[in-house]
């Protein structure tokens, strides 16, 4: 297991101006978080001790102040010459690294499942099929025999793309002094071919490197395309509302915090159920445009990692509130008789329960219900299938109706989760 990352951050950042005039590269924030923040937590997250960080010296009061606001753990190395490129910055690590470690530079963005077998690899890791990255502007690697047989942007027939990840042997210094005899200019590409490095293949997950302005974006958009959860996500939400809501979310992810996203979709879950009051069509309607909104704060906590128990928490109390409040309000509007009111009651209890369920389920076990139960997934009468039948069924009047299909259709699936949590875990 690598235990020791050095992290390279002594670029200028040429390409990123204004971004970078006063902030180093490393810094810059996408989907509201630094790309160094990123690298740490998640290396960190995956068992690595140590890191150490070679940057520019100009910029060393900016990487002290940012370590010490996030409680991260670092030693910094300056290269006073980022010139000499990030071949040179890697050499400046050698009396603080022994035997086995890992390199990354501090411009790149990966999601943590290629991290996780990256670590496991050795040499350069190499992306063969690139599905996130400009190809034409990445660089390209040709493997022979196992090894690096030359890198560069340049390259017309190569077998896949430099990730800018490296598990590497300390021996690796004693290449880049031999050069550095010769020459005073050193790239990790030039490095790593001379070196003649294994190449491991991680590929199809997400990375990219961050260069230009139209990069950040780009990689927005991306973070939160994959930062989708997918597992207890009904039809409707796949379907419809994902497509709404991943693009939404690119441009509230540098601008709000995921619990604030959550307040607000609540307040417009509110809304609806007032207007249901008096029209139930147009409450449906907005309650449906609130259903549609309801996974942009998981979305935005993800790509901002920034998920937490409270979140998650405070996201399910408040959307109870919503449901009760909403199905409040269109039986006010019909008065039921009281030979109708069971049915209300158990639309009432019904929804209630279907989230309760699957919640009660993650507190006695720990675990995700949907991602253990798959049949769960298969179910119709998720809060999201539950609400688009709100608005259609509202939008014709047929109030009664809706609640006696919600009764009928949630409770079944009470049912038939208490059934397969029995059948999964009755021994238990």
């Amino acid at each position: 297991m690598v235990e020791t990352v050095v992290i390279l951050a002594g670029g200028e950042g040429s390409r990123l101006r204004p971004f970078t005039k006063d902030t180093p590269k490393a810094l810059i924030r996408v989907a509201g978080r630094e790309l160094l923040y990123r690298i740490i937590k998640q290396l960190g997250e995956l068992g690595v001790k140590r890191f150490v960080i070679v940057i520019n010296e100009k910029f060393k009061g900016n990487i002290e102040n940012f370590l010490k606001e996030h409680k991260f753990h670092a030693e910094i190395i300056c290269n006073p010459h980022p010139e000499k490129e990030n071949g040179y910055s890697l050499y400046l690590a050698k009396e603080r690294v022994k035997g086995r470690f890992g390199v990354v530079m501090s411009d790149h963005i990966y999601e943590k499942e290629f991290l996780e077998k990256a670590l496991k690899g050795n040499g350069l890791i190499v992306d063969k099929v690139g599905l996130y990255i400009d190809r034409d502007e990445a660089t390209k690697v040709k493997c022979r025999d196992g090894r690096i047989d030359d890198i560069g942007k340049g390259l017309k027939e190569y077998e896949g793309f430099d990730t800018g990840f490296f598990i590497l042997e300390d021996s690796i210094f004693s290449v880049a002094e031999k050069i550095l005899k010769e020459k005073e200019v050193l790239t990790m590409s030039e490095l790593v071919k001379s070196a003649g490095l294994p190449c491991t293949e991680v590929s199809g997950y997400f990375w990219m490197d961050i260069d230009t302005p139209e990069d950040i974006e780009k990689a927005k958009k991306l973070l939160v395309k994959t930062a989708i959860k997918g597992a207890g996500d009904g039809f409707i939400s796949r379907n419809l509302n994902r497509k709404v809501s991943t693009r939404i979310s690119p441009y509230l992810v540098d601008k709000f915090t995921p619990n604030q996203i959550t307040v607000f979709t609540s307040l417009l879950g509110m809304l609806s159920a007032v207007i249901a009051f008096f029209s139930p069509a147009l409450g449906g309607i907005l309650l449906q445009i609130s259903s549609m909104l309801d996974g942009l704060d998981g979305e935005i906590a993800r790509a901002q990692m920034r998920t937490t128990k409270f979140g998650a928490w405070l996201d399910s109390v408040l959307d109870r509130y919503v449901d009760f409040a909403f199905l409040s309000a269109l039986a006010f509007y019909i008065k039921p008789s009281w030979a109708f009111m069971p049915w209300v009651f158990l639309a009432l209890f019904g929804t209630i329960m279907v989230s309760y369920s699957t919640e009660r389920y993650k507190g006695a076990y720990c675990e995700d219900a949907y991602a253990v139960i798959r049949e769960l997934r298969y179910l119709l009468g998720k809060r999201d299938e539950r609400i688009f039948l709100i608005m259609i069924f509202t939008l014709f009047g047929w109030i009664k109706a809706l609640f006696i299909l919600l009764a009928i259709i949630t409770n079944i699936r009470v049912i038939l989760t208490i059934y397969l949590v029995w059948k999964k875990k009755g021994n238990e």
